[in-house]
């Protein structure tokens, strides 16, 4: 990829995945016709916190916008780990149900890893599980955790060379930082994890030609640290007044980056762009739809 560029590339997710929904609803005709089944995800709510709600909304209203079906579970703070297991037991085992997502947080008092583990493989169309993220790892089949996945889809769509780049991923979460290195890694770049006990973060960053900000605290990445030509992934957000910044300072990035996502609509759109895509292509497997 050229690094020569006058002003950087916008790696617009919004636009990105109002695109793909116009072919997602194509694939949704498909399966009904099929099968006269919708396709369906179940979402599981624990709890009122307040973000989550509005997550599983909307999330709800992608799958809407793409003709599936939206299942909402919603259960009591008091909920116990015990309780939550057997309600996704119930959803592996229903027909109807082809993909499930449990929000994350859940309330502490809950075992939220071993919930996650009880999702069936074929279901796990949030890229939660560790048999999901081991297969993926090792590059055979299994749906990737959204985030890092949608990320991947937008610098592909927008045909950025990966290959032998140095890579830059700025936190270790197991839904994010994690996959998101080892995607970079399938990729064939040079992939470096930061995070908050890193020492000398600047200069990790002054050498990436890719910087992927996961760690989730506001503009802790500074846009003089970028490299000219960097290609600029934030997948930090957090509200402000004037409507919200990343994980990366975005002041003046255009001018030094060859390729940036917005905050908001880059990395945003195409997390739940994702979920609704895989739960689409998890559909499509269980009618037995040739999606190669």
């Amino acid at each position: 990829m050229s690094i020569a560029h006058e002003s950087a590339t916008v790696l617009d997710g919004k636009a990105l995945a109002k695109q793909i929904e116009q072919d997602l609803r194509t694939r949704v005709d498909a399966i009904k016709d099929k099968t006269g089944r919708t396709p369906s995800l179940a979402t599981i709510l624990v709890g009122d916190d307040p973000a989550s709600a509005t997550y599983v909304r909307m999330k709800g209203n992608a799958c809407k916008r793409v003709g599936m079906d939206s299942i909402r579970v919603e259960m009591p703070s008091a909920t116990t780990t015990e309780q939550l297991m057997a309600k996704i037991n119930e959803l592996n085992s229903n027909p109807d149900v082809h993909g499930i997502l449990l929000q994350h947080p859940v309330p502490e008092h809950i075992d939220e890893r071993a919930c996650f583990e009880q999702i069936d493989l074929a279901k796990d169309v949030d890229g939660v599980t560790c048999l999901g993220f081991g297969r993926m790892a090792m590059q055979q089949s299994a749906y990737g955790s959204c985030t890092p996945q949608g990320i991947m889809h937008l610098l592909e769509h927008h045909n950025i060379e990966l290959a032998g780049l140095e890579a830059v991923v700025v936190g270790r979460s197991a839904i994010l930082g994690k996959p998101m290195a080892m995607m970079l890694l399938n990729a064939n770049c040079t992939v470096t994890i930061c995070h908050s006990r890193t020492q000398d973060l600047e200069s990790h960053i002054k050498r990436a030609d890719i910087v992927v900000g996961a760690v989730g605290v506001p503009e802790l990445i500074k846009a003089a640290w970028i490299k000219k030509g960097a290609v600029v992934v934030d997948a930090g957000f957090h509200p402000t007044d004037n409507g919200g910044v990343g994980d990366i300072e975005l002041t003046g990035v255009e001018s030094i980056a060859s390729a940036y996502t917005p905050v908001p609509g880059g990395v945003g759109p195409m997390t739940i762009n994702t979920l609704i895509r895989q739960t689409v292509e998890a559909a499509e497997k269980s009618a037995g739809l040739d999606i190669s």
